[in-house]
């Protein structure tokens, strides 16, 4: 059995979808599992609208997400080059072949023809789909004009593959037309090119959204023609927006790199893809070692989904609270840039990660993270205005005056610092509500913190009794 070759071929014409990172996320993990190879081929056939910018994006955003390639325009391969309008010659020479093999022909008509035609044909059937007539199928001639060149469809029989996502699959040729394989300024249509391509870079299976179904019947006739040997098919069930229509911008956040402005983790991210139209039994986590040893194509569901924001946000949250799933040190690299957004400049790793257990079971999102790390690495925490008029009152003055006298001689520990705060509130009377959202707001210019021993903690010794005193000078300003 051969070696598995996959590959993504996105198109750089804009963002990249999450629903073609959904794609190149199956394909990758087959190729890791199997020890196979995955390779990035860049469609940018479609000259009006592809962008180095859109190129760049597509690099940017796989690399952000962990999803290396073996083969590709920048690392290179044996089958090169990886960009489609760098392969044209390559397209000339198949299409030349087959047309010397009477299994392509040269098209003379031109669109003013094709156009009058489909319109003739509407005026008489309205309801009629219009198919080209084969005007050139039988030409013999090869005048000195403009041609594309159409492939010689057989029109009678049927083509049957076996999906490894929804099985055998038949269609019958009849519903195929000459179709074009190469346009007269040389440049392939999407069928032609990526048959082609697979054929010469020698992939063993195409996987792909299940809206190509319809590009399978043509691209197994073209595999035939070029006496290529036929890839295994596997298509994925459709991501839907919310209301049932495609996902697109108008229904939020579908750009890979709008997920990671918004501080998502990579892993939390392709762990919500997988999830999406794959299942391991009950299991809804999984880091993406855990993804490539359980990935297999008999798991992959045939039904279309839709897209949760609520809980893809669950499952990012579920991978920002686990040390295993993004570990200390990778999670102080990617808050820390939200944290410099946030003006907090010379932001340390060592400091951050000692702030990091406070918050790790609370933060959705790096954003979250870096919002509530923020005031541990301010001289003075920002303060919430109606939280300070709310809790800093002229009676909160003496308790804070209160309880940082007696945490002054304390061990800094979190367990030293409730044992002197419980003992300071047996003395005077007080029950913990009549100094704790003081001191909290206090010491973090906040109503919602975590705990104020930790807190505490992690401030240290100094910067603790400062806010406390701050605070009370605050409080007997506001009497």
């Amino acid at each position: 059995m051969s070696t598995p070759r996959v590959r993504f071929a996105p198109s750089p014409t804009g963002y990249l979808h999450i629903g073609g990172v959904r794609t190149a996320l199956f394909n990758w993990l087959w190729a890791r599992k199997t020890g196979g190879a995955f390779i990035l081929r860049i469609e940018d056939t479609d000259q009006e609208r592809s962008t180095d910018a859109s190129r760049a994006i597509i690099f940017e955003s796989l690399k952000w997400l962990g999803l290396d390639w073996d083969e590709g325009p920048d690392v290179g391969g044996p089958h090169g080059p990886y960009t489609q309008m760098e392969r044209l010659s390559v397209y000339k020479d198949a299409a030349d072949r087959l047309v010397a093999e009477k299994k392509a022909y040269r098209c003379y008509c031109t669109k003013a023809e094709l156009d009058a035609a489909r319109e003739a044909l509407k005026k008489a059937n309205p309801k009629a789909q219009f198919r080209y007539p084969g005007t050139c199928r039988d030409r013999t001639d090869e005048p000195d004009l403009p041609y594309v060149v159409r492939f010689k469809t057989d029109t009678t029989g049927s083509v049957t593959y076996v999906d490894k996502v929804f099985g055998e699959v038949t269609t019958p040729s009849r519903e195929q037309q000459d179709f074009v394989l190469l346009r007269s300024d040389g440049v392939p249509l999407y069928n032609f090119g990526a048959v082609v391509d697979d054929a010469g870079m020698g992939v063993t299976l195409v996987a792909r959204g299940r809206d190509h179904m319809v590009n399978t019947p043509p691209q197994i006739m073209l595999y035939q023609a070029l006496g290529a040997a036929l890839p295994e098919f596997a298509h994925l069930p459709m991501m839907l927006a919310p209301n049932g229509e495609k996902l697109s911008k108008r229904h939020g956040a579908v750009s890979v790199t709008e997920y990671r402005d918004q501080g998502y983790a990579p892993t939390g991210v392709l762990n919500y893809l997988a999830r999406f139209g794959w299942s391991h039994g009950d299991q809804e986590v999984f880091t993406l070692a855990e993804l490539t040893a359980a990935f297999s194509w008999d798991a992959c569901g045939r039904g279309d989904g839709k897209f949760d924001a609520k809980k893809f946000l669950a499952i990012n949250h579920e991978h920002l609270k686990s040390p295993e799933r993004v570990a200390d040190d990778d999670y102080v690299a990617r808050v820390i840039p939200f944290m410099e957004q946030r003006g907090l400049t010379g932001v340390t790793a060592d400091a951050v990660k000692r702030a990091l257990y406070t918050i790790r079971d609370r933060a959705q999102t790096f954003v979250q993270a870096a919002d509530m790390l923020d005031y541990f690495f301010r001289d003075e925490p920002v303060l919430d205005e109606k939280a300070a008029a709310k809790h800093l009152t002229g009676e909160a003055a003496a308790r804070l005056d209160g309880l940082r006298a007696a945490l002054e001689g304390a061990e800094w520990t979190e367990a030293a610092l409730e044992a002197s705060m419980q003992a300071h509130l047996e003395q005077t009377g007080l029950a913990i509500k009549d100094v704790a959202q003081a001191a909290r707001v206090a010491l973090t210019g906040r109503t919602a913190s975590p705990g104020l021993f930790q807190v505490m903690f992690v401030l240290g010794r100094d910067r603790s009794l400062e806010r406390l005193r701050r605070g009370a000078e605050r409080a007997r300003a506001s009497a």
